[in-house]
């Protein structure tokens, strides 16, 4: 395995405040990043914007305004933890799909195969550039784009259920479940679109906790206690 693209919810950065970014989260997924940049690993990251915005919630702004919005928070969220991120020792880069002033500079493959090969890691914010397009999407188009290995996809939950294990206590976790079965039974792994992009483009997922200790280390290293997404 030499690049990934690891997917943070924007939730599971704020921690048990719920909501903007708790730090002690944060830094403990820097430190587990940086094991595996300094194992050679290439490291891409997209996050979520739940932790500020959850416009889809509403009805009482335009949907594309409210997309637009979310936008913006996952940049807010990619110049935050990037930041950390250089505290704890890596170089880093934030790029987004519009213009940000001097904030971002613009995606492309290139500058992304530039990066990482100048060992950065790469945050990807801004989703597609495009509303009515989730996070999840942008994850699954970035990872396709830059020809990742796999989707690491680190959630507030500890992988794909059969049904919501916060409502229902005896919700069946899957340690091994098809793309094809979570199209089909709609699990709540990442959105419609997004499964059916892994799909055609054969993009595994590896889905766990973020908030399981060493997590993002161990999945790396296959000690994997979550579910995996098999294409």
């Amino acid at each position: 395995m030499k690049r990934i693209l690891l997917k943070l919810s924007g939730e599971a950065l704020a921690g048990p405040k719920k909501t903007g970014f708790d730090e002690a989260t944060v830094m403990e997924v820097a430190r587990q990043v940086k094991v595996l940049v300094d194992e050679g690993i290439q490291v891409g990251i997209v996050i979520g914007g739940g932790n500020f915005w959850r416009g889809r919630t509403s009805e009482n702004i335009d949907r594309t305004k409210a997309d637009q919005i979310g936008m913006l928070a996952t940049v807010m969220n990619c110049i935050y933890v990037s930041e950390i991120f250089r505290t704890a020792g890596m170089r880093t880069s934030v790029l987004t799909p519009f213009e940000c002033g001097s904030f971002t500079k613009l995606f492309s493959k290139d500058r992304v195969n530039k990066y990482f090969d100048r060992g950065m890691v790469v945050f990807m914010a801004g989703g597609t550039g495009h509303p009515y397009f989730s996070t999840d999407t942008a994850t699954v188009l970035r990872a396709v784009e830059i020809e990742a290995d796999m989707i690491f996809l680190a959630k507030a939950v500890d992988g794909v259920y059969d049904s919501d294990p916060k409502s229902d206590p005896d919700a069946r976790k899957y340690d091994e479940v098809g793309i094809q079965e979570v199209i089909d039974k709609k699990l709540a792994v990442v959105d419609m679109t997004a499964s059916i992009l892994c799909m055609e483009n054969k993009m595994p997922m590896l889905v766990f906790g973020l908030n399981e200790k060493d997590s993002i280390v161990n999945t790396a290293h296959g000690k994997f206690t979550g579910t995996k997404v098999l294409v």
